[in-house]
């Protein structure tokens, strides 16, 4: 088997993992909702004074099937966790092997920018929970990773080989590498904005997120706390993301002889800035928090997809995707 093979073999590996993952964070949410509940029904269960064991014998009862729920709790969300792992580390090494294939970093192309971009989303939510228990992402994190993968395996697959000489340059390590971690960034951030959107939905009285479905809701943090963490994670992403807009522009004047060209690329990396520019302004001078900072990083985060698929397919310049070729420049 040659290596260009054994990576895409671990990156479907890897999607599998994460798939395991997916649904055991997933079993994990529902039984916290689900222990949570039993805890409140037993909280209001009235209990006699100097009763017998009838009556007390009823809290008794929900504090067992609540601590019994508590082990296939910790079970799920471990199993979540292992594969998590076991999914990026499997994605990294298909990473490495396909860079060893092509002879280059490997992230030249629209299929490679989306195996980097998907493992800097994992890695940047297991590095979240080395800190601190962020596992309420993990299902959506890992559910847009696996999405990614199969996309980028059935629809941006080539096979590797080299770039052209403009691109065999040190900038590519850099300018790439930082608009890949920035796009990971704004992954995760993505995820906790939508997460607050749907989480104050529900707190606001919607029918629809009422029903019992979705009572795992009550398990996400608040929508203050999501839209904190969502703020937290932008700031990161728009330095590197700022970062990777000036490291383009300097490697376009020593490939291109120039600094900017308005090449479509690089309008919309520059309108990605404006977007999130836009956002950290208006949250921290103008006081827009709330649903409408969210619906600011939804709009950027959107604009980062285009940017990536969109304007690589559809548009031609120096950075364009025809036939999804590798004379290109990544997603950046």
């Amino acid at each position: 088997m040659q290596i260009a093979e054994l990576s895409v073999l671990l990156v479907w590996g890897a999607a599998t993992a994460l798939t395991i993952a997916l649904v055991a964070f997933a079993i994990d949410l529902g039984r916290r909702t689900e222990a949570r509940a039993d805890a409140h029904a037993e909280a209001r269960t009235p209990v006699a004074v100097g009763a017998g064991s009838t009556t007390a014998g009823a809290p008794a009862g929900g504090s067992g099937a609540a601590e019994g729920a508590a082990p296939a709790r910790r079970r799920a969300a471990g199993i979540a966790m292992s594969t998590t792992w076991l999914g990026t580390a499997m994605l990294l090494v298909a990473i490495v092997l396909r860079g060893l294939a092509a002879g280059r970093t490997p992230w030249a192309n629209m299929y490679e920018f989306t195996l980097v971009g998907s493992f800097m989303a994992l890695a940047v939510f297991l590095g979240m929970n080395v800190r601190k228990d962020y596992k309420f992402l993990g299902a959506f994190v890992t559910g847009l990773a696996v999405l990614f993968l199969v996309l980028g395996l059935n629809v941006f697959y080539i096979a590797a080989t080299g770039v052209q000489p403009a691109l065999q340059n040190y900038w590519l390590v850099i300018h790439v590498g930082v608009a890949i971690s920035a796009t990971g960034i704004f992954t995760v951030a993505f995820v906790s904005s939508v997460l607050q959107l749907v989480r104050d939905s529900r707190d606001s009285g919607s029918p629809y997120l009422q029903r019992p479905g979705f009572r795992w809701l009550d398990r996400v943090p608040t929508p203050t706390s999501l839209e904190a963490l969502s703020f937290r994670l932008n700031a990161v992403g728009f330095v590197l993301w700022t970062f990777t807009i000036i490291g383009g522009a300097i490697w376009a004047e020593h490939a291109w002889g120039r600094y900017w060209g308005w090449d479509p690329k690089e309008v919309w990396s520059f309108v990605i800035w404006v977007v999130y520019a836009a956002y950290l302004h208006a949250r921290t001078t103008r006081g827009w928090d709330g649903r409408r900072a969210a619906w600011f990083v939804i709009v950027g985060y959107l604009c980062v997809l285009f940017n990536f698929t969109g304007v690589n397919l559809i548009f031609n310049g120096k950075h364009s995707y025809s036939g999804l070729n590798t004379d290109s420049t990544g997603g950046a």
